[in-house]
């Protein structure tokens, strides 16, 4: 496994990260700590959840599953670089959240906090993350309330996820002002060959403020990991956004041609999509989130893949990027 820094900080992570999301929901508690180990052994040392993953009736259940998986011992928080989330309310989907159980007031994250260090069964979580902006809580308040839980010992580092540029540079700037208050570190945003908009203002203000980039669905839903292959064959169909994007003759035309790309230099689709971005500048390592142990095994390889200057090139044409800010649309 290689390791790299998180954005400006003396924290190495692998660049992998493991995503938890399907713990619980479609991955039952014995195979998501089977997976678990197997990351751990392979070296890949981040793991990222939030509080909400679990969903429905169970939201939580995944940072349970996770503070089960800590509780057998064997150094395996010790080994853990823990993100987690805050923002999203606690209701079971349909109820409507009590005041202040959600989004970002100081009350709520301290809450929130609390909720979370109980159900992973730790007494701190290494980076503890916005899961999205709060138009109505100040910055001011925000960093207020992180740095009583810094002091406290309860958090180490803070990170954004599917923030604007302009939101990273306003949090970051009063963060400056505030004695003793590092700011964001990181930014954990939607970002994959197929959807390459961050390109324009969101990973520039990461690496202008030293955030690390934290790819999530590197797969765009499974549209990126051999779909039309798969669909052929006889196994495992696209659904939700892979299938909005088939159905659509032009974009199909496009997947098509990426997979014919890959197949004519023998890289699998999916790998070579994790290993695009980890070429990508300002990419910590984009987030796996395997269902099962083969996929977590083929996640792994992406690593090692070198694609050649060639495929990036033909990549780059199957899949344009909107090209630098503000030249992409200015001069």
């Amino acid at each position: 496994m290689e390791y790299t820094q998180l954005g400006r900080t003396g924290l190495k992570v692998s660049r992998l990260v493991l995503g938890t999301m399907n713990f619980g929901p479609q991955t039952d508690e014995p195979t998501s700590h089977a997976i678990l180990d197997s990351a751990l052994d392979a070296g890949l040392n981040f793991v990222d959840t939030a509080n909400v993953y679990g969903w429905g009736e169970n939201k939580g259940r995944t940072e349970e599953i996770i503070g089960n998986w800590f509780a057998k011992g064997g150094e395996r928080r010790d080994k853990t670089v823990l993100a987690t989330k805050v923002y999203g309310n606690m209701a079971a989907d349909g109820e409507a959240p009590w005041p202040n159980h959600d989004k970002l007031s100081a009350l709520n994250i301290r809450r929130a906090v609390d909720a979370s260090l109980k159900r992973l069964q730790t007494d701190y979580i290494d980076v503890y993350q916005f899961h999205h902006i709060d138009r109505a809580t100040p910055f001011e308040e925000i960093w207020q309330a992180i740095d009583t839980l810094i002091q406290q010992g309860k958090i180490l580092y803070v990170g954004s996820s599917n923030f604007p540029g302009y939101k990273i540079a306003q949090a970051n700037e009063i963060a400056a002002h505030r004695s003793g208050t590092i700011g964001l570190v990181s930014e954990q945003c939607l970002y994959n060959l197929a959807e390459r908009r961050a390109e324009m203002e969101v990973i520039p203000a990461a690496q202008e403020y030293g955030l690390g980039v934290i790819p999530w669905s590197p797969l765009q839903g499974g549209l990126l990991g051999g779909v039309i292959k798969k669909e052929i064959s006889g196994g495992r169909r696209a659904s939700g956004r892979a299938a909005d994007t088939l159905a659509n003759p032009t974009s199909r035309a496009q997947i098509q041609a990426y997979e014919d790309l890959l197949d004519k230099h023998g890289i699998e689709p999916g790998e070579a999509a994790l290993a695009w971005l980890l070429t990508r500048p300002g990419v910590t390592g984009p987030i796996v989130g395997p269902r099962t142990a083969e996929q977590l095994e083929s996640a792994l390889r992406a690593v090692e893949l070198e694609l050649s200057e060639e495929v990036l090139t033909s990549l780059d044409e199957i899949f344009p990027g909107p090209g630098p800010s503000p030249e992409a649309f200015a001069w």
